[in-house]
């Protein structure tokens, strides 16, 4: 009764299905925008991988960009000079990403929350100085060009238009969300919340703290990775600036935005995050940062859960 009670919220409502089918409408309907829907499905699966370890387990981190930084080179590298198939790729950029989360895990096991700030930090750093230096590799500050990609399942064409881009994104969006969807509603999530609101009462009833961490820090290391993965995928191209803090510090806006614990939030958050930087810089290039962070403000001021009230109404959890 208890697995079953647990399990429950993991099934999709209606609802969810009537916004994800929207969400495959949305590149046919708006084939001029495919791009940026592309983009935001990719941040928006990048912010949900964050989510799992901010929100549902309580490490703060500001070097998520680790991960997706790594997946997106390995992803591009596989592409070069191994194989060209997506889907291989993306699971070769996975299973990497996923094996320096559990090596990096071992950072976080200590300390304070302002420890793992500076720890998440430094790993990211560390692997942006690395990229920048092995040139040979990586292409340096120039990036990793000429990146070419087989047909999707062996019959899509990545086109100019970014359809089948966006459609390949939001398909791994969506087949990840719904594992990520299943985990934390399990009894496996809930040892997480317990570790998230007292780590010491976890440890007295029994739970092993650190092996739930390691395990957890994976699979946001490996979702993150799939997140890069798919951006170096979908534009042939991976850069240092996958890799920068700029990109570790705008997931972390975009959960502010759409609220941490519900991995809808990452959504939310992504897709107002991403309309707002793509409307104010047009116009107001040189202030659009401002503007944003004025927003930001006003959002605390007022409530994110008065303004996201609609969602409840709909069963969600803001």
């Amino acid at each position: 009764m208890l697995q079953s009670a647990l399990l429950a919220p993991s099934k999709l409502k209606f609802w969810e299905v009537l916004v994800w089918g929207a969400a495959f409408v949305l590149p046919w309907l708006l084939p001029q925008k495919a791009l940026m829907i592309n983009e935001i499905a990719i941040v928006a699966l990048f912010a949900m991988s964050l989510d799992l370890i901010l929100g549902y387990t309580g490490i703060v981190s500001l070097g998520h960009a680790a991960f997706f930084g790594f997946g997106s080179y390995s992803a591009a590298l596989f592409a070069k000079w191994v194989m060209p198939d997506p889907l291989v790729g993306l699971v070769v950029a996975m299973a990497l990403s996923a094996l320096l989360g559990a090596v990096a895990s071992v950072t976080i096991w200590r300390g304070t929350d302002l420890t793992r700030l500076m720890v998440t930090l430094g790993t990211a750093l560390i692997l942006l100085e690395l990229a920048n230096k092995l040139d040979w590799l990586t292409g340096g500050t120039d990036g990793l060009q000429g990146v070419v990609l087989g047909p999707l399942l062996g019959r899509f064409d990545f086109d100019l238009m970014g359809q089948v881009a966006a459609w390949y994104s939001i398909a791994v969006g969506l087949v990840l969300f719904v594992f990520m969807r299943h985990w934390v509603n399990s009894p496996f999530g809930a040892t997480l919340k317990a570790i998230r609101d007292n780590r010491l009462r976890a440890m007295a009833i029994g739970i092993s703290v650190n092996s739930r961490l390691t395990l957890i820090y994976t699979l946001a290391a490996a979702i993150a990775g799939a997140a890069g993965a798919l951006l170096s995928q979908t534009t042939g191209f991976a850069s240092l600036d996958v890799l920068a803090f700029d990109r570790s510090a705008d997931v972390m806006l975009m959960l502010v935005i759409g609220g941490v614990g519900w991995l809808y939030g990452g959504i939310v958050g992504a897709v107002v995050f991403k309309l707002l930087q793509d409307s104010l810089a047009s116009i107001t290039p040189q202030y659009w940062m401002f503007w944003i962070g004025l927003i930001l403000v006003l959002l605390m001021l007022v409530g994110r859960e008065r303004l996201l009230k609609p969602w409840t109404w709909l069963g969600a959890r803001p």
